[in-house]
């Protein structure tokens, strides 16, 4: 076995290669450029949006409060004439990426606490690099990409986009598996 605190070189390490990898993916490589389009008539539809004074949140439209009140009527209606959609309005101005980033960040780092626990309690030092590249692989694979799937199967996101992050996650497992394989207690 082997503790958290034994490992913090390898969770370090990997999240600063992860956090890079994925700002190379997403900065300069045009993998995800079609991962969202213009809506049509965009400009009319940001007025709309301006002058209703949509504040930032997450909406479902059309919305129903209730089971019940999408039986009613006029909901079925709306339903049937549609769009359906959600959308996650953000805050005003200039988008900075700060924010974000460092919450990238952190969340790359307990992806390899995560990784260092469960593969420190199957492992002690000295194990084949394989055998740690293995097992921590699969932890952070499972960790960047496990919870994409659900955004396809409930908020109806394309699929080829989840497939694009489900392949960025299994860069991202590659390079923490490799990260762990090499830096492991021996």
């Amino acid at each position: 076995m082997v503790f958290i605190a034994q490992l913090w070189l390898p969770i370090l390490v990997s999240a600063v290669i992860v956090f890079i990898a994925s700002s190379l993916v997403h900065a300069v490589l045009p993998f995800h450029a079609r991962d969202y389009a213009k809506m049509p008539n965009e400009d009319d539809v940001l007025e709309a949006m301006h002058t209703a004074g949509v504040p930032p949140g997450d909406y479902l439209f059309p919305y129903a409060p209730s089971p019940k009140a999408m039986q009613a009527p006029e909901m079925v209606k709306k339903l049937e004439r549609g769009p359906l959609g959600f959308v996650t309005v953000m805050p005003t101005g200039v988008p900075t990426m700060g924010g974000q980033l460092v919450q990238w960040f952190v969340y790359c780092v307990l992806v390899g606490i995560v990784t260092a626990y469960v593969t420190g309690r199957t492992f002690g030092p000295g194990v084949d690099y394989l055998a740690i590249f293995r097992i921590s692989g699969t932890v952070a694979f499972i960790a960047y990409s496990g919870a994409h799937p659900s955004a396809s199967i409930w908020y109806r996101r394309s699929w080829s986009t989840t497939a694009r992050f489900i392949v960025d996650g299994f860069l991202y497992g590659l390079l923490t598996a490799g990260t762990f394989g090499w830096l492991w207690p021996r």
